[in-house]
């Protein structure tokens, strides 16, 4: 199990526009030959945007891009067509394929926070799709059959336990709170990637909100 905690994520963003993102993976100009990825997964994004801030349209290709939202809401608009709003406890997913552009902004009153996770497809090209799956529960694992990807979603109270799937690759996000994972604290922002996981548990240590990406070998 490798652990990387939030503080050693690479800062990025434009804090003058209102945008703070934190990548977990090699990204943009902080190129790192030795963190391209970890199974499917090639990034994880933490952004925060104030009211009115966001990201202009911009391209996107041969990704796989799951959105879960922490707190406010996302306006996500797309060159397909789609126009939605992401509230805490949707899945968005755009599957880039062969191209597609879109714009993500807050166009609400309140502070926007959103973890954007890309994950590399199986096979390149293809047509653009999108999905939105609303109010997604703890018992429902959202796949994503191009990567080989499935994601957990776990809501945990303090003493409260979790299995983490058995998978050669399980990448752990901690959206809130604190829990133990094998014996390791973990507290919001930081990441566990575990190779060939096997009988292991989380434990809330506070009220806490993980992710799991349970991926095939690649």
């Amino acid at each position: 199990m490798d652990v990387r905690r939030a503080g050693e994520r690479y800062r990025g963003g434009d804090p003058e526009a209102g945008i703070d993102s934190r990548h977990a993976f090699s990204f943009g100009p902080h190129y790192d030959p030795d963190n391209l990825r970890f199974g499917a997964v090639i990034a994880c994004n933490e952004e925060r945007l104030v009211p009115g801030a966001g990201f202009d349209e911009h391209p996107h290709s041969h990704t796989e891009i799951v959105t879960w939202v922490a707190e406010g809401e996302l306006t996500h608009r797309d060159s397909a067509g789609h126009e939605t709003v992401v509230r805490p406890g949707d899945v968005q997913r755009l599957s880039a394929a062969a191209g597609v552009r879109h714009v993500e902004r807050n166009d609400a009153g309140t502070p926007l926070t959103f973890v954007q996770m890309w994950l590399a497809p199986r096979e390149p090209g293809g047509e653009p799709s999108y999905e939105i799956v609303r109010g997604i529960a703890d018992s429902t694992p959202y796949a994503v059959p191009q990567a080989g990807a499935m994601l957990h979603v776990r809501r945990l109270g303090a003493g409260e336990r979790t299995a983490v799937p058995d998978a050669s690759y399980v990448y752990v996000h901690v959206v809130r709170g604190e829990v133990r994972l094998d014996g390791v604290e973990l507290a919001a922002g930081d990441a566990a990637r575990i190779t060939d996981a096997k009988d292991l548990e989380a434990v809330g240590t506070t009220g806490a909100e993980l992710l799991f990406w349970e991926m095939a070998a690649v």
